[in-house]
């Protein structure tokens, strides 16, 4: 994997690439200027692009905008401090396939990495609640909801809320007593029914749909 860090504070630039170097990435180059940053992400094109948001020369949001108006199709990823839900939305419906917060574990930071340029959309837990906000309407309006949620086991409903709460499949497998590939089976099979392609797409329905409210 070959990425391409774009982050204003020097500190965490050059320690977040030496991290992931000693896990055997490949980091292409760790800028500071947004600018310089484009025009390297259009001549390297990395696997993935990890972009701060509050930078003073352009902001994260419109360098991601910037990339997708030159037509530049590699996952983009957000690090950032920021649990503001105006940024998360933006960063989503500006074409952004993660929004990861810093203050991560670096197993978990690998990993979603990973994801995010195998295909998926990846967004901290602790921010799932936030998400139903950025989902565009088309997004569940097409779904035959009564259908589709009848399709779905009492097993399956149970983990689709713990997914819904941000809880990781290792979560999940401890607080139900089931190992972490009986969890992976009941996701993928969730995501089949629910026709979507991520957890956090399934996560959203659940939240937008008021489908795990707690009694009091």
């Amino acid at each position: 994997m070959n990425i391409l860090l774009i982050d204003d504070h020097a500190l965490f630039r050059i320690g977040l690439r030496e991290l992931l170097e000693r896990r055997g990435i490949t980091v292409l180059e760790a800028l500071g200027d947004c600018e310089a940053g484009i025009e390297k992400v259009i001549n390297s094109q990395p696997d993935v692009v990890v972009l701060d948001i509050r930078m003073p020369q352009m902001t994260g949001i419109e360098v991601l905008k910037a990339l997708r108006e030159r037509e530049q199709k590699m996952p983009i990823a957000m690090l950032t401090t920021s649990r503001d839900e105006k940024d998360v939305i933006d960063a989503l419906q500006g074409g952004a396939q993660g929004y990861l917060l810093k203050d991560m574990e670096p197993d978990d930071l690998i990993r979603a990495l990973n994801d995010i340029v195998n295909g998926q959309t990846v967004v901290a837990p602790e921010l799932t609640m936030v998400l139903a906000k950025a989902v565009k309407g088309d997004t569940l309006e097409t779904q035959s909801e009564d259908n589709v949620f009848a399709e779905l086991t009492p097993r399956e409903g149970e983990i689709l809320c713990l997914l819904a709460e941000g809880q990781s499949n290792k979560i999940i497998a401890h607080n139900l007593g089931i190992s972490d590939g009986t969890v992976k089976l009941h996701v993928k099979s969730i995501l089949r029914k629910l026709s979507v392609r991520s957890r956090v797409e399934a996560a959203v329905i659940a939240v937008e749909k008021r489908l795990c409210m707690k009694e009091n």
